[in-house]
């Protein structure tokens, strides 16, 4: 199998346990399964850090951990992890405070009643777990599916 092929694999694997460890999450807190996890942002792990560091750790295991597209995957996933845990962090609080304005004003005035998602982005800790769930399904994928 080609590095394409192997790598385009393991970052899509590592979104989607990303994605199902936040369903089954859910599933055993409210005892609900919500099939809407498999496309939502935010919350624990960062599927974004999953799919970045997945595919980072395939192109590493592929093509060395000493070569240029290596360090082109890696300085992605880091990217994508700085992203996910600050601009859309931040952008997620902007939203959560525009909401509460907005349910002040429906009070007095009408408005319309159209919220925004305020689950954007991820604390440290959702991107530090995402980031290891893309590292072990990239190693895992790595050994099942690269020949």
């Amino acid at each position: 199998m080609s590095v394409l092929h192997a790598s385009f694999w393991a970052a899509l694997l590592g979104w989607m346990v990303a994605q199902l460890a936040k369903m089954l999450n859910c599933l055993i807190e409210s005892r609900k399964l919500d099939f809407s996890y498999m496309v939502s942002t935010g919350g624990m792990p960062s599927a974004h850090s999953a799919m970045a560091s997945a595919l980072a750790t395939s192109l590493g295991l592929c093509e060395g951990f000493d070569s240029p597209i290596f360090a082109l995957g890696a300085a992605f996933a880091v990217v994508v992890m700085f992203d996910a845990q600050s601009v859309r962090k931040a952008a997620g609080e902007q939203a959560k405070l525009l909401n509460q304005i907005v349910d002040e004003l429906l009070r007095e005035h009408h408005l319309s009643e159209i919220k925004l998602k305020e689950l954007l982005g991820h604390t440290r800790i959702e991107v530090f777990m995402g980031c290891l769930t893309g590292i072990a399904t990239a190693i895992a994928s790595f050994r099942f599916i690269h020949p």
